[in-house]
């Protein structure tokens, strides 16, 4: 159970790498549309594990390796970002969140019975 300090700093950190996604990264989502679904955050504040869906491409892993490749650049984009909002900022880890192709799978057996 996240604190409310830790749930903040989440909703900030994920609102933040929505509009990076959104507005610079073209070049590190290699034109696939790439959204933060949901952040954790460290109880110390050290480390961040952002939750991504990506769309619009057919190779999702190769979409996935450009942004782990680009992990420093865009830890200091962040740091540009939220400097005036956190004093130090959190070492960030990636995950693809494959629970819409999950649910959609669901979905499809669910139907289909």
């Amino acid at each position: 159970m996240s604190s409310i300090r830790q749930q903040k700093f989440e909703a900030l950190i994920q609102q933040e790498f929505g509009k990076f996604f959104r507005e610079e990264a073209r070049g590190v989502c290699l034109g696939a549309m790439v959204t933060a679904t949901g952040v954790r955050v460290a109880p110390d504040l050290s480390f961040a594990r952002v939750y991504l869906s990506i769309f619009g491409t057919k190779d999702i892993q190769a979409t996935f390796k450009s942004i782990q490749a680009a992990k420093g650049q865009i830890r200091f984009e962040m740091g540009k970002r939220l400097g005036k909002s956190l004093r130090r900022i959190p070492e960030f880890g990636f995950e693809i969140d494959d629970s819409l192709d999950y649910s959609e799978k669901i979905d499809k057996l669910l139907k289909g019975k």
